[in-house]
């Protein structure tokens, strides 16, 4: 069991970081197309769970995405979200349409998480139920669940069984997690209990789960929580809550998307953040943010002495989101929002913001990662966002 968590603080914050390494380029006009009419945005690939490597059925790569109709404000698709298969190969992305059926999920909407498929071809889609099923309005209370179910190939098309089994694994236990059932002063301030990313440990075999949480700020900071990253473990009865791997001390209350990739003999923890989420706001980029260790568990340290990994342009703080680093060190985000002139463009009024928003696949970047050290570069050949 890993002993204390690795504190992310202010210090590091103050290191040096923003420089070209670390400042992914300026997405220019025209923007990227769109894969789908719909928005999609957070999204990861269906893993083989021998290697991590991306699933391959009849000559396409297997990704999910969360997705909503493309309509009215922008911040709205996440009371609507859903998860979408699509398929990429030579020729670009198709649609393979929503992951569940309807009503399957026990949540009212279907937030992020990771897949992997097993060796008897079932899949394990763990992701995040978001509010409960039936509810009159969206509420913030989030579970992880596993959905296990065969891939179906029929006519052509691809799809999960329809009667995939859902099971809550996880939750926050309300002791060292705190529940995830609050609003705490408006868009970006939600206590965090999701995006379950999904690890096999190749020093012991084991699987884990790594889980974006929240937990109790100290008695003298200005804010109620702040975001961790929570560790769970699989055992023979289930999954096992551990103490986290990471607390951002007093810097931010809301990290996401957490995922380690292992490289030579070190493994390299992930996640994202908005600049909101920093205390004070705007103290530090959107942005990919990471920490090494020679174990899962530990001592975890700063990349780039800050934490940085890559973050979003100055002249375009909110052009990228939710990147996800492969395997194969290549950086997988989407099109969030142009800058409009000044104001934060989520805040705009629901006409000024569509029109700012992406809502599609970013250019695909590439990380080269030099023991704590990283820089960004852009590939040749663009992998997922071609």
């Amino acid at each position: 069991m890993n002993g204390e968590p690795a504190r992310w603080t202010r210090e590091h914050l103050a290191a040096p970081a923003g420089d070209a390494a670390t400042t992914a380029p300026v997405i220019g006009l025209p923007a990227p197309p769109r894969v789908l009419p719909h928005d999609i945005w957070d999204l990861w690939p269906i893993q083989e769970e021998e290697d991590g490597s991306t699933t391959v059925v009849r000559g396409r790569e297997l990704w999910i995405a969360l997705s909503a109709p493309a309509l009215g404000h922008p911040e709205e698709r996440h009371d609507r979200a859903r998860l979408r298969l699509l398929a990429r190969d030579a020729d670009g992305w198709t649609d393979l349409g929503h992951v569940f059926a309807d009503g399957a999920s026990p949540g009212s909407r279907e937030w992020s998480g990771s897949t992997v498929r097993r060796p008897d071809g079932t899949l394990s889609v763990f992701y995040t139920a978001a509010g409960r099923r039936g509810e009159a309005r969206p509420t913030f209370a989030q579970t992880v669940v596993e959905a296990r179910g065969r891939l179906v190939t029929d006519d052509g098309r691809i799809l999960l069984d329809r009667a995939a089994e859902h099971r809550e694994i996880l939750r926050s236990d309300g002791v060292t997690y705190l529940p995830a059932d609050e609003v705490e002063g408006g868009p970006g301030r939600i206590k965090a209990f999701r995006d379950p990313g999904w690890f096999r440990d190749p020093a012991d075999g084991r699987e884990y789960l790594l889980v974006a949480a929240s937990v109790a700020a100290s008695a003298d900071a200005d804010h109620a929580f702040m975001g961790a990253v929570a560790l769970a473990a699989a055992t023979p009865g289930g999954w096992s809550l551990r103490p986290p791997l990471l607390v951002a001390d007093g810097v931010n209350h809301e990290i996401e998307r957490p995922h380690v990739v292992v490289h030579g003999s070190s493994y390299y923890l992930f996640f994202c953040t908005h600049r909101h989420s920093f205390h004070p706001p705007g103290s530090a980029p959107t942005g990919l943010y990471g920490f090494v260790a020679p174990h899962l568990t530990g001592p975890y340290t700063p990349l780039n002495g800050s934490g940085l990994v890559l973050g979003n342009p100055a002249e375009q703080p909110d052009q990228a989101y939710a990147w996800v680093v492969l395997p194969d060190l290549k950086v997988v985000g989407f099109v969030n929002y142009r800058s409009t002139g000044g104001a934060d463009p989520w805040q705009a009024e629901p006409a000024e913001a569509r029109a700012a928003f992406g809502g599609t696949i970013a250019p695909v970047l590439e990380l080269i990662l030099n023991e704590d050290a990283t820089s960004v570069v852009v590939p040749v050949t663009s992998g997922a966002g071609r």
